[in-house]
């Protein structure tokens, strides 16, 4: 799928002919960070949360554009970080955990790749979470620290001790201290956090700066979390990957008090490291071209309905944070809230856009620039498809639609198929299943047809990819 570059390589030749037009382009285009979190929910954020303080996170969102409606179409890490890279939902490319790795058809028309490619420096920095061929990265980046929890702290060479995430930050800020300044760069910073340690009974590993911080907070149980509305799920779903990580976090009110405050420490010290990286661009002079994207690779129940994690059709699973702070944006558009829906799959458009790099027709995703500018396109998408294909025994696999006001999902290998219908103007916490309501039959049968239509136009009816083989793991170790 090279054919798609003519256009930009063509681009690069013509700057190639002079040196300092080739540093006066590069002076114009704008350097671009994206951040990016590992678990955070929507409102896990301190201008969503009364508990939770996140002040550098308030700042970009109070310098930028809050996206207040963005969702991810896969709520698992591995086939969400896929679609982040390629603007391509996981039914398309077919990569999530246990699959063959990602393609070099996809990576070859990734966002790091296409920037690498129209000049810019890519770099890389934290937790990859995603299989790819030989060599894709070296073609995708040209600095890659891959970073990995397991432990969260880690003993350096001098004999100290560091968290991951103080140890993220100190590499993107050594990317950002070796970068020209007649050369844009992109550098994807990946935490870890607030990923829980799945193999450590303590399960959320935050910094020790941050060990006062929320001791004397009361966090409210969580929404829907009454016994009743986890007693009327399926038992498939009661059996699911989801109870199972409850019960390691959050099934008595004292450990859930702890869980969630770790959970939020975690998030606090990114926080801070945020905004080290920040502070850095101002010290290099730079902060007033680089655009910084803050997103969460998925959603995640801290104990609603009776759950933990995320894989669910739900909104603590499918809804994330989404921040977008454009320095050369003009006053009257910093600091601004959009509802417009805006996904997982269109951030790798969104990148290549604001860096004038064209984006491939291939991309299922749309640019967000027109919605940063205060353009929303008259076409712009008002429902999108979600689902989840990974290939797990406690994780079930489902599809499903959500539009303005409804939320369809089906468990397609149930037997029989199981469905779930909400009302998200009537019922924003989706308590009500109106699926075998007799009175929403219609309905329901037009949110099969969306769906059906979204799955068909993505590649169709479910397919399982050959399972590559998978280390043995005891229960607790199983990371997704």
């Amino acid at each position: 799928m090279r054919f798609v570059y003519g256009s930009t390589l063509m681009l690069l030749l013509s700057w190639a002919g002079g040196g300092s037009a080739l540093g006066a382009q590069a002076a114009r285009r704008p350097n671009i960070i994206f951040l990016l979190t590992d678990d955070q929910r929507f409102d896990a954020i301190g201008y969503r949360n009364d508990i939770l303080k996140t002040p550098h996170m308030d700042r970009l969102a109070a310098s930028g554009v809050d996206f207040g409606n963005a969702f991810v179409t896969t709520s698992i890490c591995a086939a969400s970080r896929a679609s982040l890279f390629t603007g391509l939902v996981e039914r398309t490319r077919r990569y999530t955990f246990g699959t063959p790795p990602l393609r070099a058809t996809f990576t070859d028309c990734s966002y790091p790749t296409l920037l690498r490619r129209a000049g810019y420096r890519t770099g890389f920095v934290g937790k990859f979470g995603v299989g790819v061929e030989r060599g894709a990265t070296g073609e995708m980046f040209d600095s890659f620290v891959k970073l990995g929890r397991n432990p969260y702290f880690k003993k350096q060479p001098d004999g100290s001790v560091r968290h991951l995430t103080d140890i993220t930050g100190d590499k993107a800020i050594e990317f950002l201290r070796s970068c020209r300044k007649d050369q844009p760069f992109c550098l994807s910073v990946s935490f870890n956090a607030p990923h829980a340690e799945d193999s450590d009974p303590n399960q959320y590993i935050w910094p020790e700066a941050f060990d006062d911080l929320y001791t004397d907070a009361t966090i409210d149980a969580p929404a829907l979390s009454a016994p009743r509305f986890f007693d009327k799920q399926p038992e498939f779903i009661r059996n699911s990957m989801n109870r199972i990580r409850w019960k390691w976090r959050f099934d008595t009110p004292e450990k859930y008090q702890r869980m969630v405050k770790g959970y939020y420490r975690m998030i606090s010290g990114v926080d801070a490291v945020i905004g080290l990286i920040r502070e850095e661009l101002r010290c290099r002079g730079v902060a007033g071209n680089t655009i910084v994207i803050l997103m969460a690779d998925n959603g995640y129940f801290l104990g609603d309905r009776g759950f933990a994690g995320k894989w669910q059709p739900h909104e603590p699973s499918l809804r994330v944070p989404l921040v977008i702070c454009d320095p050369r944006l003009p006053a009257s558009r910093r600091g601004k809230q959009t509802k417009t829906v805006a996904l997982n799959i269109d951030i790798a458009p969104t990148l290549l856009d604001l860096a004038g790099v064209e984006v491939p027709a291939t991309m299922q995703g749309r640019s967000l620039v027109p919605i940063l500018r205060g353009q929303a396109p008259d076409d712009w998408r008002t429902r999108f498809f979600h689902e989840h294909l990974f290939d797990h025994r406690d994780i079930p696999k489902y599809e499903g639609v959500r539009t303005p006001r409804y939320k369809y999902a089906r468990w397609f290998e149930q037997k029989p198929i199981y469905e779930e219908l909400y009302d998200m103007q009537a019922d924003p916490l989706e308590a009500r299943n109106l699926a075998s309501d007799a009175r929403h039959a219609d309905l329901l049968g037009k949110m099969r047809k969306r769906c059906d239509g979204f799955r068909d136009s993505y590649g169709g009816p479910y397919a399982p990819n050959p399972r590559k083989p998978k280390p043995k793991r005891n229960a607790r170790s199983r990371r997704q």
